[in-house]
């Protein structure tokens, strides 16, 4: 009964007997009968036809609704159960940096989610150096941040994109009429980074070494928190964007931040063991930088 309640899921998704058939590689006149046998068995109509066009009963529809539950808990059932019965689970953590805020890892996870279900995904985020120490621990398999150091041998550093620099300024700060801005003219103004108690020291060295900030500091615990600063008044937030940033709303501005007059990047690697036994890793690091290439594409075009 499983497989013709996917089939009826798949009719009702497509709104169409034809795609939902080209869908689930069968005929139209095959998913048609199953559809039918799934009707008898259950003693109603699920399906109003009327000529070529077909509506959902009330009884179809609570179907429908209640079989989208059955079915996710019926895949995940068997894909534990398979898990279990071989003796081994496959997983895999990826850590990423607290700022970050694109959409290529959520597009690379869904994608790697189909190709890979057997493998559970788990989550982190954290600083630049927290991320080196979940990954010198074995907390975090692959992660996801900027080169600081000198690339060692016993890890992958898998080129993914780089990032342009935006000086992110509340709307009622006088220097978002600039087309470009310089560390010299935010010199007056608290540079606010995301970064634990513990960080702040190499989070500000970093800043003032590699982008030459010259103001004060402000530490927030979180990119909503930093957001909250800016839109407050209190300084200004360095950020990053794979692709120009879109400012539709009317609360804060990003002003391209240059040096010598060329816009300031930053380049980002994934990074994973290089005895890691996993075999995902470069498959996941594959996807995600597929997606960063996408973006970039879609930013020229």
């Amino acid at each position: 009964m499983i497989k013709q309640i996917k089939y009826f899921q798949a009719v009702v998704r497509c709104k169409n007997f034809t795609e939902a058939a080209e869908e689930c590689y069968i005929s139209q006149s095959a998913i048609s009968q199953q559809i039918q046998a799934l009707e008898r068995e259950l003693g109603v109509e699920l399906l109003k036809r009327e000529k070529r066009r077909f509506f959902l009963t009330p009884a179809g529809e609570f179907f429908y609704k209640k079989s989208l539950v059955l079915v996710t808990d019926f895949d995940q059932l068997c894909a534990e159960t398979v898990r279990i019965g071989k003796g081994v689970v496959h997983d895999l953590t990826i850590g990423y940096l607290k700022y970050y805020q694109g959409r290529e890892l959520q597009q690379a996870i869904a994608e790697f989610r189909v190709e890979y279900p057997e493998v559970a995904l788990q989550t982190l985020s954290g600083t630049h150096e927290e991320l080196y120490e979940h990954l010198r621990t074995g907390k975090a398999d692959i992660v996801i941040s900027d080169l600081r150091r000198t690339p060692s041998n016993q890890y992958v550093n898998y080129y993914l994109t780089k990032g342009a620099f935006y000086a992110e300024l509340s709307v009622q700060n006088l220097l978002i009429q600039l087309n470009a801005i310089t560390m010299e003219e935010l010199k007056n103004i608290p540079c606010i980074i995301i970064s634990p108690k513990e960080e702040e020291g190499h989070e500000e060295s970093f800043y003032r070494e590699y982008m030459g900030v010259k103001s004060d500091f402000i530490f927030a615990d979180s990119l909503e928190e930093a957001h909250l600063m800016v839109v407050s008044g209190k300084g200004f937030m360095p950020i990053e964007f794979a692709r120009e940033p879109v400012d539709q709303d009317a609360v804060v501005r990003h002003i391209p931040i240059v040096w010598k007059d060329k816009q300031v990047y930053r380049e980002y690697y994934a990074f994973w063991r290089a005895d890691a036994v996993k075999n995902y890793m470069e498959n996941f690091a594959a996807f995600l930088k597929k997606h960063f290439l996408v973006e970039s594409i879609d930013k020229e075009i």
